[in-house]
């Protein structure tokens, strides 16, 4: 990556660290998880409405570092409004871009490319990640019928 680039997409990551989307309450979710990383202490709690195999509504609280909650707040933007489906496949993409790895062509990432840079400093990649590991487990336990559910990576 240039520098300029670089540069870019920090500035990305400070926007959503500083400016976080997401962080309200919601009323009444369908999906409520909680994702932990012990080894950083980072915290987050997602709150769902899902209509119709869709996300309606999102919220977030993360509490950590500044990776982290860009990475939460970059999740709501990119994820409101889209099918389960596609919500997996988003997911999916960002592990492979974490991992170094090349996503879906056909999916348009905006600004989650910014995540990108996180590949280079291995201890933050499970912080990028968290967001993501907790929405797909809480939409794991919500397909299997259990709304509240604490996940916790290490």
């Amino acid at each position: 990556m240039s520098e300029n680039l670089d540069d870019l997409y920090r500035d990305i990551i400070m926007e959503h660290y500083k400016y976080p989307r997401g962080k309200k309450r919601l009323e009444d979710p369908d999906v409520t998880s909680e994702g932990k990383n012990p080894v950083c202490g980072d915290e987050i709690e997602m709150k769902l409405k899902v209509n119709q195999n869709r996300i309606e509504d999102i919220s977030i609280d993360c509490l950590g570092c500044a990776i982290s909650v860009a990475s939460g707040s970059m999740l709501v933007d990119a994820i409101r409004g889209k099918s389960i489906t596609e919500v997996r496949r988003i997911a999916s993409a960002i592990k492979a871009i974490l991992k170094g790895e090349k996503p879906d062509e056909d999916l348009e990432l905006g600004d989650l490319e910014a995540l990108e840079g996180v590949k280079k400093f291995p201890v933050r990649i499970k912080c990028a990640l968290l967001s993501w590991t907790t929405l797909i487990e809480g939409l794991k336990n919500w397909e299997n019928g259990k709304k509240n559910e604490v996940i916790t990576t290490e």
